[in-house]
């Protein structure tokens, strides 16, 4: 199988919403981050930490060994969507807690947003857009059910307010459009912008809006 490297991640500290033609926003899912290898018709999942979770989302890795060619590489995140197609990650960690698939299980969604290698070719160099637009292509075909390719919008200030707090969703996740993949790496090429109140662990101060 394909190696799997640690993901890229963006530091923790919480960011204000800005504008700016270099950068684009992405819907920030809540759930648990998923690096996906596939090769051969089989599909590897693994956590961030580098544990193999490919029983916990069999329905996810199923899917994902029936793309075509490889080795390919996908970075992405583990969630259960609600019919808005909203990550719930209390409903996400009671699936996940049970370590497998079992009658009456919520559907796990992987939400794919970024590619570090197509066809055993690394694309972690290219820049972001570039690699985004070969995911969305790899991805086409398959079902979104179990394997969703995350799309982005400008990095505008103003969709904060119109996308992230009239849908009630955790936040956007702001990237550098030219920056290249960095395995392992905390980079300030990925920011987080929330919600106010959201906390990492899903809990708000003081009273939950909506």
């Amino acid at each position: 199988m394909v190696t799997i490297p640690a993901p890229m991640r963006a530091p923790t500290q919480v960011r204000q919403a800005f504008s700016s033609p270099d950068w684009l926003y992405e819907i920030k899912f809540d759930g648990y981050r998923c690096m996906a290898g596939i090769e051969d018709g089989q599909a590897e999942l693994r956590t961030k930490s580098g544990a193999n979770c490919t029983h916990w989302y069999p329905e996810v890795a199923e899917v994902l060994a029936t793309l075509p060619g490889g080795p390919h590489v996908i970075d992405g995140e583990a969630c259960v969507l609600d019919e808005w197609g909203r990550s719930d990650f209390n409903r996400l960690e009671a699936r996940s807690k049970r370590r497998k698939w079992y009658a009456g299980a919520d559907q796990v969604t992987l939400c794919a947003f970024d590619l570090l290698v197509l066809d055993g070719q690394r694309v972690i160099d290219r820049p972001l857009t570039q690699r985004k637009a070969l995911l969305r292509e790899l991805l086409a075909r398959l079902p979104k059910a179990e394997v969703m390719y995350v799309g982005d919008l400008d990095a505008d200030a103003g969709l904060f307010n119109q996308v992230v707090m009239q849908l009630k969703l955790e936040g956007f996740m702001a990237k550098r459009r030219a920056s290249r993949y960095q395995p392992g790496v905390v980079s300030e090429d990925w920011l987080k912008i929330k919600r106010p109140g959201w906390q990492e662990g899903r809990r708000w101060k003081g009273k939950k809006a909506g």
